[in-house]
């Protein structure tokens, strides 16, 4: 190309515009960020310019004089804070809806709750917690994939007799002694010299009964703490009762796998004070220390069987065994050798411990459905009453039939299932009884008529689930006149009444009970309250 042509195509692109970028308007270039209070770097900046000293102190001064400006600009805020950033004060403003909101939803105080929980849990006491061993199973195969023909099984046959018998009875103990061999210590422990010197204590009864405020005053003294709560047998507790001892508090616990706990508040022995045995395979529905020889605990099983521990012995002697299920019994005499012994099919026993065997007296049926509870007038002891189905009745046991007995006297007015009745521990004037129909009952029986006048009736709520044991009302045995009951209000409490219905006083305490105790029981001499749970923990205030 020549020289010509090439100077006018140079100086057609010189004159040539250039084709204008089309930018959307709306669309804007986004501002650098920056924070407000970052300085502004420029490019003068960051160029380093010697200063001469003249210079120097005029720009510290120049600065001085912003900050004190900038300062006396910020006015102190609602919240208190001064000098501040916009930034600092909108981060200190969010903090504090932050925490407002938290406080609202209560999560601060649940957080609490849980870290106080996990610290009791830390420090409970009583049965420790056995490592479970995973059982390895067999690797299971098909039989179709291995070319095998299917195994042809057949119905198993159809059961005879009582379901309830087969359930309560299967892997029942032995009948005949059984030694007293804690199942929660190693093989080669012995019982404790200082149980056995507790057991055969003499035991001294209150005989002055309080007057109504000294009573409620010595109640409101009653505290518990994080060493009066223990786990004294592995699952629900159906029964327990305190040692009349009053040296120690030494109570028993029963429980539904048949398991029976000692434990003595304060021991050494054991896990922490606590002595567990097996003496039978179903739960253990009631127990009595024997008021003639405190050294023997009688405990009654729904396995049917009615046993003895006898610590001076070392064993627990089968008292009575029967292929029935066993419900409730009762001291029938003042040096405790004759039983009256309820079953599941509403049926009462007569058992003497001084005849050889195991076996009944006489058998006498009161109601055609169940019974729940028996109790023995302590003056004339030939009277007992028998919590039935809708009714409660006093029998003669002078008086019993091989066919249907005829009570004494009834005490009617309920509704629903009866829990329990109980004669008042002195005197015998009055029976306290509990029923489902959310009533709790007070009658005069200080004269043994057909029918026995209703003096008062306290309403108290006996709802309780599938996983708890009934709720029953229990006389104090120092005072005559005051029983005591568990509750399903929150906070978890338990209550005191007069027979009058008049409420006296109520334990709680948000740190150390927060469940529902069903089983309750009072010191026979001394100023203490047992409360037995779903998971086999007793609770005692003292």
């Amino acid at each position: 190309m020549s020289s010509v042509a090439r100077k006018r195509k140079a100086a057609a692109k010189d004159l040539t515009p250039e084709a204008p970028v089309r930018r959307s308007s709306l669309r804007r270039p986004a501002a650098p960020k920056s924070l407000c209070y970052s300085p502004v770097i420029t490019e003068n900046s960051k160029k380093k310019k010697t200063k001469s000293p003249i210079e120097k102190n005029a720009e510290k001064k120049q600065v001085k004089d912003e900050d004190e400006t900038e300062n006396s600009a910020v006015e102190p805020t609602s919240n208190g804070y001064g000098g501040l950033s916009e930034y600092e004060l909108k981060r200190l403003e969010n903090i504090k809806q932050n925490q407002a909101f938290l406080s609202s939803i209560n999560l601060l105080q649940a957080t609490e709750d849980l870290k106080r929980s996990t610290r009791r849990k830390c420090l409970q006491k009583g049965l420790r917690s056995q490592p479970s061993v995973k059982e390895v199973l067999p690797v299971r195969k098909s039989q179709r994939l291995q070319n095998k023909a299917a195994e042809v099984r057949t119905l198993p046959p159809k059961p005879r007799g009582s379901l309830v018998f087969e359930e309560f009875h299967r892997d029942k103990k032995p009948a005949g002694p059984l030694l007293m061999d804690a199942i929660n210590m190693e093989e080669d422990f012995s019982l404790p010299s200082e149980l056995l010197e507790l057991c055969s204590e003499d035991t001294k009864e209150r005989t002055t009964k309080l007057s109504l405020n000294k009573y409620s005053s010595a109640l409101k003294k009653m505290t518990i703490t994080a060493n009066s709560v223990a786990k004294v047998v592995k699952d629900r507790i159906f029964s327990a009762a305190f040692h009349p001892c009053s040296s120690s508090l030494l109570l028993a616990a029963g429980d539904k796998l048949g398991k029976v706990g000692l434990w003595n508040l304060g021991a050494d022995w054991g896990d922490d004070g606590i002595l567990l045995f097996e003496p039978h395979t179903r739960p253990v529905g009631c127990m009595a220390f024997s008021t003639v020889h405190p050294s023997q605990l009688l405990t009654l099983s729904y396995d049917g069987s009615l046993r003895c521990m006898d610590v001076e012995k070392a064993v627990f002697d089968d008292v009575y065994n029967i292929n029935d299920v066993l419900k409730t019994f009762a001291f029938l005499s003042d040096d405790c050798s004759t039983l009256v012994v309820g079953n599941w099919f509403g049926e009462v026993a007569i058992v003497d411990r001084r005849t050889p065997g195991n076996s009944h007296e006489s058998i006498h049926p009161i109601d055609p459905k169940t019974l729940h509870c028996v109790s023995v007038h302590p003056l004339q002891m030939q009277y007992f009453a028998v919590a039935e189905s809708r009714v409660v009745g006093i029998y003669d046991s002078r008086r019993l039939k091989k066919t249907k007995s005829e009570p004494v006297s009834q005490l009617t007015g309920h509704t629903l299932s009866i829990t329990s009745a109980y004669f008042s521990p002195s005197t015998g004037n009055r029976v306290l009884t509990t029923c489902m129909d959310n009533h709790i009952r007070i009658y005069d029986t200080s004269l043994v008529s057909s029918n026995a006048p209703l003096l008062k009736s306290v309403r108290h709520d006996m709802q309780t689930d599938h996983w708890l044991s009934k709720l029953s009302a229990v006389w104090d045995p120092k005072q005559e006149d005051c029983f005591v009951v568990g509750s399903m209000m929150r906070p978890r409490r338990v209550q005191v009444f007069h027979e009058s219905g008049k409420h006296l006083h109520t334990f709680t305490d948000e740190e150390n009970l927060n469940t529902v105790l069903s089983v309750t029981a009072l010191h026979p001499t001394r100023n203490a309250l047992l409360g037995g749970n779903a998971s086999g923990r007793v609770h005692v205030f003292s």
